[in-house]
């Protein structure tokens, strides 16, 4: 006897995993493979195509193989990955010509702020739903293009795919059959206009990328891929990919208007729910497509942090205070509670409400008696108080922010939820499946591949673990929110 099963490809920025689930989304294989991350300068960030595309390979056959040897049988497969991270590659043979330059990558600053002064912003707000910064694809594509010998001769001739990493893996599951990308991720380039839900003539002039580079943009449900048994060791149909955060949203089951979720990982992104409208931002987020599905586009409003478990990352590989991430939950509740301590990751800019790309890291408040632990909790407040900020202006665009979704590694440690439902004096409520990026992904596979009727099912499956509320004195919240700011200020400044 077998049981029916769907395969999630997760390709990550720190790592890519293959997780398989079975229909009720209860994970029953996981296989996962961490890879290095380059800085070829400050503010540069990279990585080797060619790792994400083994490491996918090797985690997914991993995957596949752990599931059968319990008796599971892949029905079809889905596909969530880092966003705004871009590939160029020869049409021909699927070799890249460059590096991955990943979304926390600055280099494009300068051009954007070009762009800004021109008076630019606007425009690619109202069409894309973006602001003007180097996080986004658009000017890394245009970079590429640019810095490679004969590249942009090349890309206009047609022997040439950029695409975020969903493309580029697509590409080479269906090898070299399909040039796509899906609607989410499109939306994500700053190249997409999400109303008219087209690739806008006007952008790609305006960032110097030309159409027949570009992937076509499928619905989230309808990739219409089959990777054959010569790559992954069956044959494997792929009908479902999104962006990561959007497939988080799917995983999260927030699938009405008003419902809100935050996902922590490399960085922290938050997405609510506006519906079938799109919903401009008063208050510097971005307006971005949910998912495309069933014959129906949902929006969304995004605020973006740029480093959350990267924080933490560093203190492990770039300070060594500590040897694993898990260790720092109890480091952090050593720290003196009085400490004023206050560290703002600004490692690679600063991501909503600021968008300020050359900001730098800082930290205050350090006396003599500052150490390890203070350092620790410094390091993971920081990532509260980024989400009060962007409940804040969550709440100033007329969202309820009463209650907050959460998922992500970093969501294991209650301590930090706790301080997170604090400090956002909102309920945080974490689900029993906290991997909602890569279920959403293999539900969405699913979905395509008739194996669900509708979305409905997915809130069906949905389970709460634990709910946090807030219980922190309100004049203690405010004069830690108070110090927080302060330190932004002189980040900023």
């Amino acid at each position: 006897m077998t049981e029916t099963a769907l395969l999630a490809l997760d390709q990550g920025t720190t790592s890519s995993r293959a997780i398989v689930f079975d229909l009720s989304g209860r994970a029953v294989a996981t296989a996962q493979q961490e890879f290095a991350q380059i800085y070829p300068q400050p503010g540069w960030v990279e990585h080797d195509p060619e790792v994400i595309w083994a490491t996918t390979l090797t985690t997914a056959r991993k995957a596949i193989e752990l599931a059968a040897a319990k008796g599971y049988q892949i029905a079809c497969a889905g596909l969530a990955n880092q966003r705004e991270t871009v590939v160029v590659w020869e049409r021909e043979t699927g070799r890249p010509i460059h590096n991955a330059i990943v979304w926390q990558d600055r280099r494009t600053a300068r051009r954007c702020a070009q762009l800004k002064q021109d008076g630019a912003e606007a425009r690619v707000a109202s069409r894309t739903g973006l602001v003007l910064d180097p996080y986004f694809s658009g000017a890394k594509i245009a970079w590429i293009l640019d810095h490679v010998d004969g590249a942009r001769a090349r890309a206009e001739a047609g022997a040439l795919c950029a695409g975020t990493i969903d493309s580029f893996l697509i590409h080479r599951l269906t090898q070299g059959r399909l040039h796509v990308t899906d609607a989410t991720n499109a939306s994500r380039t700053a190249l997409y206009d999400i109303t008219a839900r087209s690739w806008d003539a006007d952008l790609l002039e305006l960032f110097n990328v030309p159409e027949a580079v570009l992937p076509e943009v499928r619905d989230c449900d309808a990739l219409g891929a089959a990777a054959p048994a010569s790559v992954l060791g069956q044959a494997l149909r792929l009908e479902g990919a999104a962006g990561d955060q959007q497939a988080a949203m799917i995983g999260q089951a927030c699938l009405q208007p008003g419902e809100m979720k935050s996902t922590y990982g490399t960085g922290a992104f938050m997405l609510v729910n506006t519906g079938e409208a799109p919903v401009f931002s008063e208050n510097r987020l971005l307006t971005t497509i949910a998912w495309r599905a069933q014959g129906r586009t949902i929006y969304a409003l995004e605020g973006s942090v740029l480093s959350a478990g990267a924080t933490v990352q560093w203190l492990r590989d770039g300070l060594g205070l500590i040897a694993k991430s898990s260790e720092i939950e109890s480091l952090a509740r050593a720290a003196d509670p009085r400490a004023a301590v206050y560290l703002v990751p600004a490692f690679a800019g600063l991501g909503a409400p600021w968008w300020a790309p050359d900001a730098r890291g800082l930290i205050t408040g350090l006396t003599r008696d500052s150490g390890r632990a203070e350092l620790a909790r410094a390091a993971l407040d920081s990532t509260v108080y980024q989400t009060a900020d962007l409940l804040d202006a969550m709440a100033a665009d007329g969202a309820d922010v009463s209650r907050l979704r959460v998922d992500g590694g970093m969501t294991v440690n209650n301590s930090l939820m706790q301080r997170l439902a604090d400090l956002s004096n909102s309920e945080v409520v974490r689900p029993v499946n906290t991997e909602t990026t890569a279920w959403g992904a293999a539900f969405l596979g699913g979905l395509g591949a008739g194996v669900y009727s509708s979305l409905d099912e997915a809130a069906a499956l949905w389970r709460a673990d634990r709910r946090f509320s807030p219980a922190m004195d309100p004049t203690e919240r405010k004069a830690q929110l108070t110090g927080w700011r302060k330190a932004v200020e002189r980040t900023l400044a």
